[in-house]
């Protein structure tokens, strides 16, 4: 296989909108069939469009997993562990050898029984300062607040023999008891013994310190959830991986405002552009973003753009909020990029459907806009419309590769 790249070199802006896919529900219509969206049907009317199984039919994608493979990496070659993006997106140091983790404030009750893993969907930095710095074992934890109640966790584990095949801790579930971290079946070894049995600890040291904080103190007199645990999941290792610009030639820039987008980004060697007001949540700063989004393509061949709160909206079962967050996107954010000088994208990661309150296998829609794409009939972006376009149903891990095409940086199987 040779890379010849073409004459005519192409941008790309390409707008994930996190959990946007969904299900019939209120009134037999998706939030996005709902949803005020002139902009993006114009971009409909103008480019190709399908549906995408984002990592393959009936595999239900994660968002990790799901950015590897709609950004051209296999996830199941690429995929380090959540842990890892998370810590990177916090701007936290890893290096050979740490296991870094996904955490959460949750609110937990005497018995240790889960009343909710998100705390009220509210972190607090002091909190999180509580813990950050904690020895256990020889082995130094670090701990950073990054967007509402998530959390980014490293175990600092040069020379240390530290692994990342252990379980979770977090339930998953409201009303269950927290879980005791076990190494993974068929990795028993002496340092998947070590790295749970300090998990476990510092999961009940976090219970000691934050229970009876000042913080959550007041938290409760203002009849708040307290954020009084750490809840641990998605243990991973750093390892090295080729970059975008090694991979496909171009060079990449991210806009994005929750860890884990700029995590992943970071870990594929783009470039993270920080932006005011982004915040991951229903409140983030879309015109700060889009401003950012088209600076950075003045610098960079390629712009991922992320949107976090369509996927927030279908996880709390709220339709009309993730209808009106669709809508805000539209008006805010795709009216300033619909006529840029690149191709115009727009997908999902995953369907959230607020019917269920997860993710599912569902295929999202995709558009791509711009010259020379064979534009068809499609007038409409939703999850039935685009079901007729002329992309047909791809996989996620294609989409790299047909933008690489249309920028000019293909490659050519045989000659």
């Amino acid at each position: 296989m040779s890379t010849k790249p073409g004459y005519d070199k192409n941008k790309v802006i390409l707008l994930i909108c996190d959990g946007l896919g969904d299900r019939p529900s209120l009134g037999g219509k998706t939030p996005l069939q709902a949803a005020d969206t002139p902009n993006i049907d114009e971009i409909s009317k103008a480019g190709i469009n399908g549906l995408m199984d984002v990592i393959s039919p009936g595999i239900v994608p994660g968002s990790d997993t799901a950015h590897l493979a709609i950004l051209g990496y296999d996830p199941y070659k690429y995929y380090p562990g959540r842990g890892v993006f998370e810590a990177l997106g916090a701007d936290m140091a890893l290096h050979k050898g740490d296991v870094a983790f996904r955490a959460n404030f949750a609110t937990v009750d005497e018995k240790m029984r889960v009343i909710d893993r998100r705390a009220g969907r509210k972190g607090s930095k002091e909190l999180a300062e509580a813990l950050n710095g904690l020895e256990i074992d020889g082995v130094k934890i670090f701990l950073k607040n990054t967007t509402e109640h998530r959390c980014a966790v490293v175990m600092e584990g040069k020379n240390e023999n530290l692994s990342k095949y252990v379980s979770d801790v977090d339930t998953h579930e409201a009303g269950d008891i927290v879980k005791k971290c076990e190494p993974l079946k068929g990795k028993e070894g002496e340092g998947e013994k070590k790295t749970a049995k300090i998990v476990n600890e510092f999961v009940m040291r976090s219970y000691e310190i934050l229970n009876g904080h000042h913080v959550n103190e007041e938290r409760r007199r203002r009849g708040e959830p307290p954020a009084n645990i750490i809840l641990l999941r998605g243990a991973g290792s750093y390892e090295e991986v080729p970059s975008i610009k090694a991979r496909f030639g171009f060079s990449a820039a991210c806009v994005a405002g929750a860890s884990l987008y700029k995590g992943v980004a970071k870990y594929l060697g783009m470039e993270v552009i920080h932006v005011e007001g982004t915040t991951g949540r229903a409140d983030t700063n879309l015109n700060n973003k889009v401003e950012a989004a088209l600076h950075a393509l003045k610098a960079h061949d390629f712009v991922f753009l992320h949107v976090k709160a369509t996927d927030s909206m279908g996880h709390d079962g709220d339709f009309e909020g993730k209808k009106n967050m669709i809508s805000r996107i539209d008006k805010e954010l795709v009216a300033r990029i619909k006529d840029a000088d690149s191709y115009i994208v727009i997908t999902a990661d995953h369907s959230t459907p607020v019917s269920i309150k997860r993710h599912s296998s569902d295929p999202v829609p995709v558009v791509i806009k711009g010259v020379g794409v064979r534009k068809d009939r499609v007038n409409k972006f939703d999850e039935f419309s685009a079901a007729s376009g002329g992309l047909g149903r791809i996989s996620g891990i294609d989409l790299m590769p047909i933008l690489s095409d249309f920028m000019g940086y293909y490659k050519m199987y045989g000659t």
